[in-house]
């Protein structure tokens, strides 16, 4: 009598599983967007210092009523220059932007802001990048929407151009007010 050979059949039902995986992955709304697990949840602590004399950005700005923005950018990344006019407009709108520098030399930061103009509302740097990983950013530039409960409603990877506002943030902001009317409207 043949004995069946076991080890044959491993390799193939492994693959059959990765390619499930992968198969279920792709069938997300969007496959390239990075989940988030605070969605939904309030919005983690902020440690951030002072950067130079700026309005100081603090926790208790997550939970003012209305509908807000929190920006991570830095000077050395381009990315954060291209949304950064997208930014502007957002701000001239009336959406508080509050920006966190990530990781950044503060002259090159505060130079960056004098080039190119202010967005945020309030700003402070997050010098060792702890208040990043708290948050789950992978990079710069990463923007989360939150809701005025202080709850995040959105959190998008990468620079914020007019397909992702229109497509993405506005979206996130209208469904975060719960009310027209309320301050933060775009």
């Amino acid at each position: 009598m043949a004995r069946f050979p076991v080890l044959a059949v491993i390799p193939p039902v492994v693959f059959a599983g990765l390619a499930a995986l992968f198969f279920v992955g792709m069938q997300r709304e969007d496959p390239d967007a990075l989940p988030s697990t605070f969605i939904g949840r309030p919005a983690p602590a902020v440690s951030v210092a002072p950067l130079g004399d700026l309005s100081e950005f603090d926790e208790a700005m997550l939970a003012q009523p209305g509908v807000k923005l929190v920006n991570f950018w830095a000077s050395w990344c381009a990315p954060c220059r291209v949304e950064h006019p997208t930014l502007e407009k957002l701000a001239a709108e009336g959406v508080p932007i509050h920006g966190i520098n990530y990781k950044d030399d503060p002259a090159k930061a505060l130079g960056f802001l004098d080039e190119l103009g202010s967005p945020y509302a309030s700003i402070g740097a997050d010098v060792d990048g702890r208040t990043a990983r708290d948050w789950g950013v992978y990079g710069v530039p990463e923007t989360f929407v939150i809701d005025g409960e202080g709850r995040i409603v959105l959190r998008f990877a990468g620079p914020v151009t007019t397909r992702s506002l229109e497509g993405q943030i506005r979206p996130a902001i209208a469904s975060a007010q719960g009310e027209i009317g309320q301050p933060g409207t775009p």
